[in-house]
């Protein structure tokens, strides 16, 4: 074990940028998947057939099929037929934001129609445009809905990066690899590993929490100081409802 820390200590700027290359790509991975996720559930709820018929297929395709697919067909397959080769990283931020927005299109989906049908009328009686009745009424109290699933949804996009190592990525989990593989401490890296993913995974839980909170208090909801703190479940659902 003090083998493995003190080559963990001579390694820190290895390591350091391991941990950049994991924070990067789940950064970057969330805010694509956010806004495929904006763009698809608002086409689901769309008058027009073709964009509804549209984010249907897209949402099914990326959440139908594995994200370990997706990222080596990204890596591998897309060079042979289009002859652009993308860096490990820019593979797994576009596979992380295609993957996990087509499940954040229903959470979406799912909050903007949970909103009740007299904040619709309502906003109609008021001789609201269609864009402002939906980014004035209709979208502030749906993100507040949309916040717990999206934390799930960055969590498990958090625990996804590993599988950067398999293309190559510098990432944490590549450099942490390597220092197992030169010391032999399996156990040892793997708590480590566990340990550096809760930590990542609790700051940006309350990060999350903290966002719902200040949403909340923009409609007049009360939150107390402890909804910072709490912790999310493990599944991931889309807030449920009809308009």
């Amino acid at each position: 074990m003090s083998d493995f820390f003190s080559l963990l200590a001579e390694e820190f700027p290895q390591v350091r940028s391991g941990l950049w290359v994991t924070l990067e790509a789940t950064v970057l991975g969330a805010l694509l998947a956010v806004a495929l996720a904006f763009a698809l559930g608002l086409m689901a709820g769309s008058r027009l057939l073709l964009a509804r018929g549209f984010s249907r297929v897209v949402v099914e395709f990326f959440r139908g099929t594995s994200l370990y697919i997706q990222l080596f067909w990204l890596y591998y397959a897309m060079p042979l037929l289009t002859g652009y080769e993308l860096t490990p990283v820019v593979c797994g931020v576009v596979a992380f934001g295609l993957n996990f927005g087509a499940y954040g299109a229903e959470v979406v989906r799912g909050a903007i129609n949970s909103v009740p049908r007299a904040q619709y009328e309502a906003a109609i009686a008021l001789n609201l445009s269609p864009s402002r009745r939906l980014w004035k009424v209709i979208l502030p109290q749906a993100w507040v809905q949309m916040i717990p699933s999206f934390t799930n949804l960055l969590i498990q996009l958090l625990k996804a990066t590993p599988l950067l190592w398999l293309i190559a990525a510098a990432d944490l989990m590549t450099v942490i690899q390597q220092l197992r593989d030169r010391t032999g401490e399996t156990l040892t890296a793997y708590l480590t590993l566990l340990a550096a993913y809760f930590v990542l995974a609790y700051a940006l839980t309350m990060l999350m929490n903290l966002l719902e909170r200040s949403a909340k208090r923009r409609l007049g909801l009360d939150t107390g100081a402890k909804s910072l703190l709490k912790s999310r479940s493990a599944s991931t659902t889309a807030v449920g409802g009809t308009r």
